[in-house]
């Protein structure tokens, strides 16, 4: 089950635009020396919190992310250790309670990943609130291109296969649930290959202590609980021409990297 999301070209009026750069960390790769998933996440929540506390919008809200999908752009390829990476981001639209932010990684002033990503403004009551006109003026024009609110997940594949999954106090944020980037963990257990398509919904709050289950599918994963899905994910592998060609222009950045010991 999907929901057409566009992957909206970055605005040429005057729509705030927000960048963030920085280098991809040892932290932020796996043992092939690529930023992974969940860094690639960690980044895009970055960049958001420092985007929104720029604007000077005084608010009460918390801003929480409800599904995030990214995709290796024509030019794309993961950015490996020591790269400089910069995440610009602008809101894509909203709708009622809903916003669409719109982040797209770049390596020497060349988008090689697109996000886009649906958050809601959540009140004190844990309730979703309204997006304000002051929202709507911090972002601009992009910001009032409606986009729908919906989230909708695949039902859990009933020849999956299951494993525990145990959520640890690391994993927890200010919110005292798991955090969002914390949750594409379960897609690095998954995916053997290299990932050119992936989708995380977060359906409900992951805590500490929840009997929780790893189901896996051909190519979709979930973390299920007694009462429901929390998080469903999918994703798409990298295949043919793209991915070799992906591999050249890697090869070629490790080559260029050991000729400048500056670098």
């Amino acid at each position: 089950m999907s929901v057409d999301v566009e992957f909206v070209a970055p605005p040429t009026d005057d729509s705030r635009q927000f960048d963030l750069t920085r280098p991809v960390r040892l932290a932020d790769t796996g043992p092939d020396g690529r930023m992974r998933p969940d860094a690639v996440a960690r980044l895009l929540q970055d960049v958001a919190t420092d985007d929104w506390a720029a604007t000077g919008v005084v608010a009460e809200e918390t801003w929480l992310v409800r599904r995030t999908m990214l995709r290796l752009s024509q030019r794309g390829r993961w950015p490996e250790l020591g790269e400089r990476v910069t995440a610009t981001t602008w809101c894509g639209g909203s709708g009622p309670a809903w916003a669409e932010r719109r982040t797209d990684l770049a390596l020497g002033g060349v988008t090689v990943i697109e996000t886009v990503a649906l958050w809601v403004p959540v009140g004190r009551s844990g309730l979703p609130v309204r997006i304000g006109q002051d929202f709507l003026a911090a972002y601009g024009p992009s910001a009032r291109r409606r986009v729908s609110g919906r989230a909708p997940t695949d039902p859990v594949d009933p020849h999956a296969t299951r494993s525990p999954w145990r959520v640890r106090r690391s994993d927890l944020d200010v919110v005292g649930h798991a955090n969002n980037a914390a949750l594409w963990a379960p897609l690095a257990e998954v995916v053997e290959g290299s990932l050119r398509f992936a989708q995380v919904t977060y359906v409900g709050s992951v805590e500490v202590g929840d009997d929780l289950e790893l189901a896996v599918g051909a190519d979709r994963w979930w973390l299920v609980a007694p009462d429901g899905v929390r998080v469903a994910g999918r994703y798409e592998l990298e295949t043919g021409s793209g991915a070799a060609r992906r591999e050249d222009a890697s090869r070629e950045h490790e080559g260029e990297s050991q000729q400048d010991p500056h670098r």
